[in-house]
Parts: C-alpha cells; sequence; structure tokens
C-alpha cells in the first residue's frame, strides 16, 4: 500500500480519536442521537419514566436534556454532540439507574435496553426536590471542572441522604480530578463495601467502583493494576456486555491496544448480534496494522449493522482503502 493511502487511513483514525474532543466547543450539541428503551423486571415497558443525560465534558457549558418514556417504554433524544453523557432514569416505586455513555456523531449510537429494579426496603429513593437541586448543582460544578465545589455539594447530599450512597462514585470522581488519589480510592472502596447490602444495584454500583479504580491507575500509567482492577470489574457482572464494552472504550482511547481487544472480544461474545464492539474490533487491529484481521471484522460488521446506517458507507471506504 502507498503512502498517500496510508495516510489517509492514519486520518480516519486519528479524527476517530480526536473527534469528541474537537466538538467541546459545541458545548454538548451536535448531530448525534441516543435512544432506546425502559423496561421493569418482567420485560415489560415502563410508562412515564424519566430520562435526563447531561454531557459531562469540562467544556461542556450546562447542556442537560430530560425525556419521559411513551407508552412502550421507548424515549430519544437528538442533536446530541459527541463526547461523555451521564445517563439517569428513574421511575416512581423503582430504584433509579445511571450510567455514563460515549455518544458519536460519526457512527449509529446503540439503542439502549434499560432495566429498573422494584425499590426494596432500605433503599433510598430521592424524591425531595431540595436535595436533587444540590446534586444537581454538584454535577454543574464538576461539569465546570470546579471540583472542591462539586466535593462540597455531594458531600452536603449524602449528609442529608446518607442511604444514598451511590453518589460516592461522584465524590470518588472529584478526588480522582483533583489527584488525591488515596482519597479516591478510599471512597470508591466504600462504595463495593455498601454495596453489599443493595439487592437492587448492589452488583451494578461494585462493577463501577471497580472500573473507577481502574481508571485511576490508569492515569498513573500503571497498566498492571488498571488492568486487574478492569478485570475484576467484568468478573463482577460477566454477562453485561455494557461493562466489558465500556472496560474497552477506557483502554482504547488510552491505547492500550491487546486490553481493548480482549474486552470488545468478550463484549461480543455476550451479545454476537450487536455490532459496536465488532466495529471497534476493527479499529484495533487497523491501529495494529494487521489488516487481514481488520478486513475480517469491517466485513462481519457490515452484516450485522442496518444497511440504512451512516456507518455502512463509512466502513465500506475504509475497506476499500486497505484492500488495495
Amino acid at each position: 500500500m502507498n503512502k498517500l493511502k496510508w495516510r489517509f487511513i492514519s486520518m480516519v483514525t486519528i479524527l476517530f480519536f480526536l473527534g469528541g474532543s474537537l466538538l467541546f466547543a459545541q458545548a454538548g450539541r451536535g448531530v448525534g442521537r441516543l435512544g432506546g428503551v425502559i423496561l421493569d423486571e418482567n420485560d415489560q415497558p415502563i410508562v412515564g419514566a424519566k430520562v435526563v443525560v447531561t454531557f459531562i465534558q469540562e467544556a461542556a457549558g450546562g447542556l442537560q436534556l430530560e425525556a419521559k418514556t411513551n407508552k412502550k417504554g421507548e424515549w430519544s433524544f437528538i442533536g446530541l454532540g459527541s463526547g461523555k453523557w451521564s445517563l439517569m432514569a428513574s421511575a416512581e416505586g423503582y430504584a433509579p439507574y445511571t450510567q455514563e455513555v460515549t455518544v458519536s456523531q460519526l457512527e449509529k449510537n446503540p439503542r439502549m435496553t434499560i432495566k429498573l429494579k422494584k425499590a426494596v426496603a432500605g433503599m433510598s429513593i430521592i424524591e425531595d426536590e431540595s436535595s436533587l437541586k444540590i446534586l444537581d448543582e454538584g454535577n454543574e460544578f464538576y461539569k465546570e471542572g470546579k471540583y472542591d465545589t462539586a466535593l462540597a455539594l455531594y458531600e452536603e447530599f449524602l449528609e442529608k441522604n446518607p442511604a444514598a450512597y451511590q453518589v460516592l462514585l461522584n465524590i470518588g470522581d472529584c478526588y480522582r480530578e483533583k489527584g488525591d488519589t488515596d482519597k479516591a480510592l478510599e471512597t470508591y472502596q466504600q462504595v463495593i463495601e455498601k454495596s453489599k447490602d443493595d439487592r437492587a444495584m448492589g452488583v451494578s454500583m461494585k462493577a463501577k467502583a471497580l472500573a473507577a479504580m481502574g481508571l485511576v491507575y490508569l492515569k498513573q500509567n500503571n497498566l498492571e493494576e488498571a488492568t486487574k482492577y478492569f478485570k475484576q470489574s467484568v468478573d463482577t457482572a460477566p454477562q453485561d456486555e455494557v461493562v466489558a464494552f465500556n472496560v474497552a472504550e477506557v483502554c482504547f482511547n488510552n491505547q492500550q491496544l491487546d486490553e481493548a481487544q480482549k474486552y470488545y472480544e468478550l463484549a461480543s461474545s455476550i451479545k454476537p448480534d450487536w455490532p459496536d464492539p465488532v466495529l471497534k474490533l476493527g479499529y484495533v487491529f487497523l491501529n495494529k496494522n494487521d489488516i487481514p484481521k481488520a478486513t475480517e471484522y469491517f466485513e462481519k460488521f457490515l452484516k450485522l449493522e442496518p444497511q440504512d446506517s451512516p456507518r455502512v458507507g463509512m466502513v465500506e471506504q475504509i475497506l476499500q482503502l486497505i484492500k488495495k
């Protein structure tokens, strides 16, 4: 393959890595779409559930959007910018659900299926508006990079709602971004301890805390420790393809290609008809300069992806280039 073609392919790869950061100035606005369905534990749609997405990049400018599910439990957002978003789903009588998702404007974002669990005795369901306002303000300051202010608000929220241990994840994130590694790890460990008594969200919260600990070590370039915690996170929720995929995304964005490959493969094995990890495996092997394997995964992706998806044309162009 001549140098010009490789320069083009390299540019595609660079844009893939930097696409989110190039769009920060749009303050979370763009052409990305995100949607899905909210179900109960019996796979029945939950009508009127609230879904809130908040752009969490530092340059976001505070963009927050809200939607409610229809009769089929469906919800959707349009006009989203590339980057990381915090998603919270809630409905009366159910435990709230939170997740960090990555939205792309260049690719079709996977449809999300969220299952809410019935609230059980002892679970904290926050309905008091003043507490929710404190939490929202904390999130806003966190997005702006004002971690000390955000930390104070999260701690105030926790003092008013001591059973809502989930906010300890936010507190740990503040310490991590402030560079207080020991305090961050200590706080994530508190989440793990408290999750043991949480029958509804305990497994999910433990997996998130372990992944957060892995990210702390990854920021220190300690791949060995980071890998250990990412593995524990996935082992905690071994049948959750989203956990495996999110760990793979962290590794991929930090150029840890072997680890990213492993977790994308796991996500794909859990949900074989999900095109996203297959596509990302194509990018992994493209970055490894393994053209036969990249070709294999890109072609597999085209069989899984709906033909009206804008990602189809993009991948077909990449295939044309690497096959020449």
